[in-house]
Order: C-alpha cells, then structure tokens, then sequence
C-alpha cells in the first residue's frame, strides 16, 4: 500500500506500473508462421518479450514457441470472455485495452496494453479468459502455447522466473488501480496516468515527452473511475498550469516534475 511520505515519482511508478462481455466474435486474421524476417531475432521488441538468461538452445526453443503472427484491426476482439484459454500473447505493434463484465451490465476497462505487453495473464490458471482484449488501433501479436511454454519452463529456470514476473507485474497493477482509485483525487489520477504512460514509451525507447495517446478519453475516465467530463476537465487543468499540451490525442508532456508533484497535492477537483 502506498504511503504519503513517498516521493511522488515512486507513487506515479507504483500505482500504474509499466505495464481489457463477449460483443462481437473475434476477427483475426492469420498472416502464417513466422518467417525469417519477423522472427523474434530480427523484432525490435525481443529484448521485451524474449527472457533473459538463456542459452542458445534454451532461445531457440522459445523462439520456435510463437508460431504465428496475427492481425487485428481497431475494435477487434483478440479473445472474448469465456473463450478456453490456450495462449498468451504479446502486442507486436498497436495497443489494446483489457475489459471486463461487471455485475450490474457495465463494462470497467481493467488495463492497457503496449507494444511489447503480454495479454491473457490473468487466465493462468483458469479455463478461460475472465477478460476480453479489444484492439484500440490496428495491431499486431505473437502467440505462446502456454502448455509449451510450462514444458519449457521445466528444463529452463529463466523461463520459470519470466513466467513468474509476469505474474508479479498484473499483481503490482491490480494493486496499483486499487490504490489509484481509493486514494487519489481525480487530478491525481489523470496525472498518475500520464506519467504512467511517458514511462512506458519510454521503456521503449519512444519519446516520453511527445506521444499520441491510443485510447479515447471515454475509456481513460473508465479506468480511472471518472467520467469523460471530468477526464477533460483534469486536462484543462494541468493544461493551464502549464504542465501539458493537449489537441486530441497528441499529448506534450512540458513538466514532469510538476506532474510528480500533482500526485499526493490532493487538490479536491472532479
């Protein structure tokens, strides 16, 4: 649980760590196996997606695991709540968001997800996806059998430890959203998110201080518990106080200090 005495970076990188009612029966398009040139030797993300520590054959059997490649375009559905779960997969290109199925009808959005993100975590150990993963723009994933990859992870520690990272990374952002929607106020949260998300450009090697923004403002208020007025309100505010440039969704990051020191103000807006 976080604590006010930490310092507001710590609090921005805890609570949203870098790191989505069945509508529509998924559109996927195959593109084949996966070729010389797309391999993961060759992708620009294999120092992401690919575990650390293994020797050259431990690599090649890995390797060999994602056998495909699949497409989606914006509002696909990669999997549906229900579907049986086989595979974790990771976004090559595009970004998608996570969406589960409230008790009362309503959809809460439960995270987003970047190129070089994992999706399907949360179904280990199930039969099936508890969520859904929609495509917010035109996307790109590679597949794991997770059977083949528990055969792996047998014979190879590092994948036992990949695997159990992964793990601990959807733990740290559940716990995360929690805080953020317990104990934030609303300027908080959009500032938190922000940050979150200079962060994970960042991560990968992207600006974080220019970058479009893949998700709507509707579906940002969804997964921070505000409504889209207040979402827009939030950046009109940070807006004047000079910390951000926003038109649409390119967003320009001008302060991140001053971001930082949004977080824990507690500044009582909606």
């Amino acid at each position: 649980m976080l604590t006010q005495t930490q310092p507001a970076a710590t609090r921005a990188q805890t609570v949203l760590h870098p790191v989505m009612l069945p509508l529509t029966r998924t559109h996927l398009r195959a593109v084949g196996p996966v070729t010389r040139k797309d391999n993961c030797e060759h992708c620009r993300l294999n120092a992401v997606c690919v575990p650390d520590g293994l020797d050259a054959g431990e690599r090649g059997e890995f390797i060999g695991l994602v056998f495909q490649h699949k497409r989606l375009a914006m509002g696909d559905r990669l999997y549906r709540a229900g579907d049986a779960f086989s595979h974790l997969y990771f976004v090559k290109t595009g970004a998608f968001k996570s969406v589960m199925m409230l008790h009362d009808g309503r959809e809460q959005i439960t995270g987003f997800h970047l190129a070089g993100d994992s999706l399907g975590i949360d179904a280990i150990g199930a039969s099936a996806h508890p969520s859904e993963a929609v495509a917010l723009e035109d996307a790109w994933v590679c597949a794991v059998p997770y059977q083949g990859l528990m055969q792996l992870s047998r014979r190879a520690e590092p994948v036992q430890s990949y695997v159990q990272s992964l793990l601990s990374r959807e733990l740290v952002r559940d716990q995360g959203v929690m805080v953020l929607l317990g104990r934030m106020q609303a300027d908080e949260r959009v500032a938190a998110f922000l940050l979150s998300l200079a962060q994970r450009f960042k991560a990968r090697g992207l600006s974080p201080d220019e970058f479009i923004l893949p998700m709507v403002r509707e579906d940002i208020g969804n997964y921070l518990g505000l409504t889209l007025e207040t979402v827009s309100r939030c950046l009109s505010r940070l807006k004047r106080a000079g910390l951000i440039e926003v038109n649409n969704r390119q967003l320009h990051i001008l302060d991140h200090a001053g971001l930082e020191q949004v977080i824990g103000a507690g500044q009582n807006h909606d």
